[in-house]
């Protein structure tokens, strides 16, 4: 057994100081009462040794018992030290660690045994208070130090925000020379196997040692970049009580609270005390509370991004770290989101519960609701009702709506659908003409807001937002189409047109289709000739948006999701083909009546990608066999390209155009929108 497993804490444990100019004497008593805070809280002290020849300081650590006078016994939990090996070593003092200081006690030893050592008390002690930061033992934390494709692996031994000490192995045939000292080395910290930090770093100081190293290491950045930076930021509130951020670190195992300095549904920064600090820049905390008063609180994943040093007023060394959210629970973050929208504007509503008489009024005072409308949805109106009642009062994780109301009358209203599987549906975006609010704008830009906050975290499942529109609508023609004009790249956002029309099934037999024509279901190679067509077509975004990849066409967590949630959602894909060539591709997607008041989540889509070779006669007998799937005998139909009904005189209603971002340049569209809310130049 080396000297180094026999002593793992062959290091200069005790910080430097003069013991006559610095600190303070504490009582005996005092003393007795942080030893048995130690005993119950099951903690450990350090008896530290020094070398009786050489300048070497070992520590042990040791178990102070209940302590009711100047003697004091403690159990040795280095249980392969024996006092015959303590026998080139002369007893020191007993180090006692607090976060904030420490504390020399100069004691006497009375007795030692293999397990056990007795001391007797000095009447007082020295405390002392850390200079710069105080360390943190850590345990259980993994390390790998990585250099030039070299990896070795070791252990987090203690730790501050300035820096880490680590120990590592060198496995044959690694030897230690392979590290370069002079050149900056990465780290990856874990625990349990999950990935809580890496990061570069330069060596400040290394042992000797040649088979377990230890390093000191400084970490070089005190910012990471996390997202895609973002021009038009989260809106960062102060609120007042302030929240407390709670958590327990993950490299210490101790629970810390925090004051929040300010909060945004994208994040978050807080306070502390530099030579306090415990929070590294691009470390993360697995789980973190945002707890109000006491009363209720928000949680969720998040991770340090920054920290900047200040002196306050006091001439108080301060720092401030920023956090980033990485995950929440979608139910605390809309319920985060609508505090906040609340806090900057007294009437701006998210997710509320609402009176559903009032938000029928107003979708018909709006227009929203008009004639024509009317007249196709009066038939299922209890459906539609019953709908909406679940949707605006049990508040489900797929659905958000936003609303701008005084004194319980709606003035203006916006929501959104997660109808694909990380795709959002923005619809039902309506004012009344009344308003002298502006309130069509305030809740756009309450939508808006959210999705450039909500489209970074995982659980939001926010890829893409789609949006139809007719293009004879002034406003969201100028919205959407202006939206992807001014960003000018298909990749980043897309616009691509649909012919409109409802069908109206001829008879109700099962298809029985013989000959060269076939129906049936879609195949991976069938999608990927679609996206051939596609590409070529347009080049937009619309069959990612709307999961027809390969890779998504069986996907059913969505379906599984609505389900639970009392909801109704389902996807077919067929592919028409004659002599096994592919003609067309048609999406059946079934909800329940109303979801979208057009009925756009309740319909058939075609896509068809031989437009001169795919007959009227032969669509129509398709779309008859199709519509068996709906309850009820007029279905909508949105055929892609507009070009296949206008070359084969199939009579439709509308164009619907399709308008899909892609989230990754939400910043772009952000900044359009930043143009339309100034301005307000389109009348809402």
């Amino acid at each position: 057994m080396t000297l180094a497993q026999q002593f793992p804490r062959l290091i200069s444990t005790s910080p430097e100081v003069n013991e006559q100019s610095d600190g303070k004497n504490v009582s005996q008593k005092s003393l007795l009462n942080k030893l048995n805070f130690i005993n119950f809280q099951d903690g450990t002290l350090q008896i530290i040794y020094k070398h009786s020849r050489y300048d070497r300081t070992i520590s042990i650590s040791a178990k102070p018992q209940p302590c009711t006078s100047s003697i004091l016994d403690c159990n040795l939990t280095d249980s392969e030290i024996t006092p015959q090996q303590l026998q080139a070593y002369k007893f020191q003092h007993l180090l006692i660690a607090d976060e904030r200081k420490f504390y020399i006690v100069k004691a006497e030893i009375a007795a030692i045994s293999e397990t056990g050592i007795r001391l007797i008390l000095p009447e007082t002690c020295r405390e002392f208070s850390f200079r710069r930061a105080c360390r943190y033992q850590c345990d259980g934390v993994d390390v790998q130090l990585i250099q030039n494709s070299a990896l070795f692996k070791g252990v987090l031994v203690d730790f501050n925000a300035f820096s880490l000490r680590i120990k590592v192995t060198a496995a044959p045939p690694q030897t230690f020379q392979w590290i370069r000292v002079e050149s900056p080395v990465n780290i990856v910290i874990s625990v349990a196997g999950e990935v809580l930090y890496s990061g570069e770093c330069r060596l400040l100081k290394q042992s000797l040692d040649q088979q377990i190293k230890t390093y000191v290491l400084e970490p070089l950045h005190q910012h990471v970049r996390r997202f895609k930076p973002k021009e038009i930021r989260s809106l960062r509130q102060i609120l007042v009580p302030s929240p407390n951020v709670v958590f327990l670190h993950p490299f210490i195992g101790k629970k810390f609270d925090l004051k929040a300095i300010d909060l945004s549904t994208s994040g978050f920064s807080v306070e502390e005390d530099e030579e306090n600090s415990v929070l590294l820049p691009g470390m993360i905390i697995p789980e973190l509370s945002l707890n109000f008063a006491g009363n209720f609180s928000f949680s969720c994943k998040a991770q340090v991004v920054y920290r900047n040093s200040y002196s306050n007023k006091r001439d108080e060394h301060r720092v401030k770290s920023g956090f980033a959210i990485l995950d929440m629970d979608m139910h605390d973050h809309v319920r985060m989101l609508a505090l906040l929208n609340q806090a900057k504007d007294k009437s701006s509503y998210v997710c509320n519960t609402v009176d559903m008489d009032n938000l029928w009024d107003f979708f018909f005072e709006a227009g929203f609701i008009y004639p024509q409308k009317y007249a196709y949805i009066e038939a299922n109106k209890e459906q539609l009702k019953a709908t909406y009642e679940k949707l605006y009062t049990q508040h489900p994780n797929i659905a958000r709506h936003f609303i701008y109301q005084e004194n319980g009358k709606i003035y203006g209203h916006c929501s959104t659908l997660r109808f694909y599987e990380n795709t959002w549906i923005s619809h039902h975006h309506a004012a009344t003409r009344s308003s002298s609010h502006r309130a069509g704008l305030v809740v756009l830009n309450q939508l808006s807001r959210y999705i450039n906050d909500a489209n970074t975290i995982f659980s939001a499942h926010m890829n893409y937002i789609v949006g139809y529109f007719r293009p004879d609508n002034k406003f969201p023609r100028k919205v959407f189409g202006g939206c992807a004009e001014a960003i000018n790249d298909s990749r980043k956002c897309s616009v691509d047109g649909f012919a409109y029309f409802h069908y109206q099934r001829t008879y109700d037999m099962e298809w029985n289709i013989s000959g060269p024509w076939g129906l049936n279901r879609s195949s991976p190679e069938d999608l990927v000739e679609l996206e051939a067509f596609y590409t070529h077509r347009s080049g937009g975004l619309m069959l990612h948006a709307l999961d027809l990849e390969p890779s998504m066409m069986d996907s059913s967590s969505l379906d599984t999701e609505y389900r639970r949630l009392g909801f109704k959602r389902e996807r077919h894909l067929y592919s028409v083909t004659y002599d096994g060539i592919l003609k067309a591709i048609i999406m059946v997607v079934i909800s329940d009546v109303g979801l979208n008041l057009s009925d756009l989540t309740n319909c058939i889509k075609v896509f068809v990608v031989d437009e001169e070779n795919f007959p009227r006669e032969m669509f129509n007998l398709m779309l008859s066999c199709l519509t068996l799937k709906f309850n009820k005998d007029d279905v909508p139909v949105l055929v892609y390209p507009t070009t296949y009904a206008e070359l084969n005189g199939i009579p439709y209603d509308k164009i619907y155009n399709m308008w899909v971002l892609n989230l990754l340049y939400s910043d772009e569209y952000m900044k359009f929108m930043e143009k339309i809310l100034k301005t307000d130049k389109y009348g809402l």
